[in-house]
């Protein structure tokens, strides 16, 4: 069993930059792809991003690459999203995931039921 929590949510201006972090407990935090999920009021669950467990794969969505960078610290059991020039239409709930790492999970890797854990989520609100 894996816990997700979520941290670093807030009110911040267009333009502005915000680092969210997800801390998971539970061991094997290597055996995991993390990510993260959003959801803006009104709109379906995004994908915005994933990693692999060695950092050497990641995946964005496409309207947040190059503002958006995603990383993790396998000694700590976390996963950070740093989140650069916001904008209004990222304003979202975003929710932290992790998939058991298994064959072909890249495929399916923007899909929500690739994942097996989600944390609680944490607001993002970016003001113009």
């Amino acid at each position: 069993q894996v816990q997700l929590v979520e941290s670093g949510g807030g009110w911040v201006q267009a333009g502005n930059s915000l680092r969210l972090s997800c801390a998971a407990s539970g061991r094997a935090f290597t055996s995991y792809v993390m990510g993260w999920f959003r959801q803006a009021p009104g709109k379906e669950r995004e994908f915005v991003s994933a990693i692999s467990a060695t950092s050497a794969t990641t995946r964005y969505l496409d309207s947040v690459k190059g503002r958006f960078t995603i990383s993790r610290d396998n000694a700590e059991n976390t996963v950070y999203l740093q989140m650069s020039s916001l904008k209004p239409e990222d304003t979202a709930i975003y929710t932290c995931v992790a998939a058991r790492d298994r064959d072909l999970i890249w495929q399916t890797i923007r899909e929500v039921p690739t994942y097996d854990y989600w944390g609680r989520g944490t607001l993002v609100a970016v003001s113009s």
